[in-house]
């Protein structure tokens, strides 16, 4: 397949260059310093899970410098979406599909405004990863990508993804309700990523805080709700579940809204914690943890 990595940070990074590496025609766009090393070293992966990778790769500064392909994963923040889509044109054939992999649930219709809802598919990543320095990416678990058509169909274009992804060795998953998956890992993600930037602690401390674990319990409630009062259907286990995540992830593992902060960099809050707050007042719903998360936040929200 002719794939187009558009925004090279960690997830892009990873997943590109493992489809790179298992022979898939990958073109990476980048800018500055990570265009400058992936031209020059390609891209290097270390992970204690999922084993080291450094591959030679393509890399375009501009989407015209690459032409129409099969599929675009499109990785950029969300605070990016409205300022790059419109870039995406040269990229798109008559077949093309846009597979958005922001956090939150908003970027499908974003991204939709600009090249057309018939050329965009929700996405979904699950991935532990940094950016160490421009070109290496440091992973430390979870390869997961979940991904679909809004209608449910099994698109012959998006089977063909996943034969890509599961031939580069991460999990690739075809959904027939993406709009649920966005959700779930919505509610999930904006919790995590609110608890932890507020905190500055990894999982690991978190754990160890009964009050903090409180705090997670109760912003999940609140995001639950707010899904709930949108028509969103949960799946009957996803607190159970959650929770389990939550005791089983790796304790150094951050948040990349975290490692942002920690990095001074800015952060996606507006549509994570800020969304389900926003969404909360749409639709009636108390969000008290998430308004004090979204408080707490707002000085940073910019970096530095």
């Amino acid at each position: 397949m002719r794939i187009a990595i558009f925004g090279s940070g960690a997830v892009g990074g990873y997943f590109g260059a493992r489809l790179a590496a298992a022979g898939e025609d990958v073109t990476f766009i980048a800018r500055g310093r990570t265009l400058e090393a992936l031209r020059q070293r390609g891209l290097r992966i270390t992970s204690p899970t999922k084993g080291d990778l450094a591959v030679p790769v393509r890399a375009v500064e501009s989407p015209a410098e690459c032409g129409p392909v099969d599929v675009v994963l499109y990785t950029v923040k969300l605070y990016d979406v409205e300022t790059s889509a419109p870039s995406l044109a040269p990229l798109i054939g008559p077949d093309t599909v846009v597979i958005t992999l922001q956090n939150g649930v908003e970027a499908v219709d974003m991204v939709g405004r600009h090249v057309g809802a018939d050329h965009v598919a929700g996405g979904v990543a699950y991935v532990v990863a940094v950016v160490d320095e421009p070109g290496h990416v440091r992973h430390t678990t979870a390869d997961r990508l979940v991904f679909g058509e809004d209608d449910g169909r099994m698109s012959e274009r998006l089977k063909a993804f996943q034969a890509a992804g599961q031939k580069a060795g991460f999990v690739a998953d075809l959904s027939a309700s993406i709009i649920t998956d966005l959700w779930v890992k919505f509610v999930r993600l904006g919790t995590w990523s609110g608890i932890t930037a507020a905190s500055r602690s990894n999982m690991g401390v978190i754990r160890e805080q009964p009050e903090l674990m409180a705090m997670m319990d109760r912003a999940l409630d609140e995001a639950l709700a707010v899904g709930r009062a949108r028509g969103v259907v949960f799946p009957d286990n996803l607190v159970a579940a959650t929770q389990e995540m939550v005791r089983n992830f790796p304790p150094g593992s951050k948040s990349s809204m975290l490692e942002d902060l920690e990095r001074g960099r800015r952060l996606e809050l507006p549509w994570l914690s800020g969304a389900i707050v926003r969404f909360g007042r749409e639709s009636g719903v108390p969000t008290p943890t998430h308004e004090a998360i979204n408080a707490v936040l707002q000085p940073f929200l910019k970096g530095t």
